[in-house]
């Protein structure tokens, strides 16, 4: 070996032997070592849970093995932009949930928003969306992906009921909401869904506010169910995340979107994506029973203007909702008269958090003329029936007697 090095910085030398690089690959120095020993898989073990691969890159054998990855011919991994187990681990979790033979992950709900519009639409054709709907959404279609050349149109409640009428030789999808954000309204998902199917164009459904234990969307109808799975999906307020499920096709029309502008979700988020889902059946059937006994509650409070549940018999959509969900959700909304008494009421609050989100363990509160609907105008809001005065409650898994009296403290 003392032919081939001089210090552990020394390099091979062009004369050495077959034998000699041999014997020195056995032998390798220290920074070496410390690159190399101990990385890999362990066969020998075999975990419960799916282990965390946060690891950028994946190992191949051979040249073989990498053009039979590029032909697809393989079922291997290359790079974690394109996938990882970790993160595939928790689609096929999503899959099952709602029914979809696909489902893949993202950074964001707002990154599966925007990767699937541009998967379904280019430049010169048209989406319609609900005016009814998420004020994340709003903005990312009408003040971003307009910007390249794709017409938003949103249409109200109404219109969206009568859809067919709606839909345009241009247009490419049909984006909405049940039950919509922050209202709680609910929409005839088979109706919809039927509409756009018989003029051949693609429905995706905002599932989050239900969940897919309350609400089955691809079941009935809908091509592709959406979530920020920030939200009941994960349920602890922990990690930022957003989801599609649907049919294989369409999935990886997307998935190709998702691979090139690069939203994936961090293989230790999805790690605890999938654990929060684990415990999504038992915290949304509470969440149900919570939700429902403080909207109960809050409809007989004299204080209270209006009280939006679609589990409550006064709700104007409670039919609907009844014929389309196995449970009413853990969102309720009320009206207390004015955006002043609404940011009282908020202030006063001592179990409910004042926060944005919803969907965790904890109990949570925004006012949506502050937060999800910031930015519109009174036209805008009026068409999403969002009023200053809305208070929007996520109701969590705390005792429901003790939120009960907290907003009764804090409307007194």
């Amino acid at each position: 070996m003392t032919a081939i090095l001089d210090s552990p910085s020394s390099i091979l030398v062009p004369t050495a032997s077959l034998r000699e690089i041999i014997e020195y690959m056995q032998e390798r120095q220290l920074e070496t070592e410390l690159i190399h020993r101990g990385e890999g898989a362990a066969p020998q073990a075999s975990p419960l849970t799916t282990p965390i691969y946060e690891t950028t890159t994946f190992l191949f054998e051979s040249a073989a093995e990498v053009r039979q990855f590029a032909e697809g011919k393989s079922d291997k991994f290359l790079y974690s932009r394109y996938g990882n187990p970790t993160v595939a681990a928790v689609e096929s979790k999503l899959a099952a949930l709602e029914r979809a033979e696909a489902a893949i992950v993202f950074s964001s709900g707002n990154a599966a928003t925007a990767c699937t519009v541009m998967a379904l639409a280019q430049a010169g054709d048209e989406v319609l969306c609900s005016a009814a709907v998420y004020g994340g959404t709003f903005h990312l279609l009408k003040d971003l992906l307009a910007q390249f050349g794709i017409t938003i149109r949103f249409i109200t409640l109404e219109e969206l009921n009568d859809a067919q009428t709606s839909i345009s030789d241009r247009t490419r999808a049909l984006w909405f909401e049940t039950p919509t954000n922050p209202t709680l309204r609910c929409v005839d998902i088979r109706a919809v869904a039927a509409a756009c199917r018989a003029r051949g164009i693609i429905s995706v459904l905002d599932n989050t506010f239900a969940s897919p234990i309350n609400q089955q969307p691809l079941t009935l109808g809908v091509d592709l169910v959406m979530h920020s799975a920030t939200k009941y999906l994960n349920g602890h307020s922990d990690v930022t995340a957003g989801a599609v499920a649907g049919p294989r096709e369409i999935v990886d029309k997307v998935n190709r979107v998702r691979r090139m502008l690069g939203p994936m979700l961090d293989p230790a988020a999805a790690y605890a994506l999938g654990r929060g889902i684990k415990t999504l059946a038992v915290r949304v059937e509470r969440q149900n029973a919570n939700a429902l006994a403080l909207a109960r509650a809050l409809e007989k409070d004299k204080r209270v203007q209006a009280v939006h549940y679609p589990g409550l018999e006064s709700h104007p959509d409670h039919a609907v909702a009844k014929a389309q969900m196995s449970g009413f959700g853990g969102m309720v909304c009320i009206d207390v008269g004015s955006l002043e008494r609404a940011e009282q009421c908020f202030d006063r609050l001592q179990v409910f958090q004042r926060a944005a989100s919803l969907g965790g363990v904890e109990s949570l509160c925004s006012l949506p003329v502050l937060t999800s609907h910031w930015g519109y105008t009174e036209e805008a809001l009026a068409r999403a029936g969002v009023t200053p005065g809305m208070m929007r409650f996520s109701v969590g898994l705390e005792n429901v007697n003790d939120l009960i009296a907290d907003l009764q403290q804090a409307l007194s």
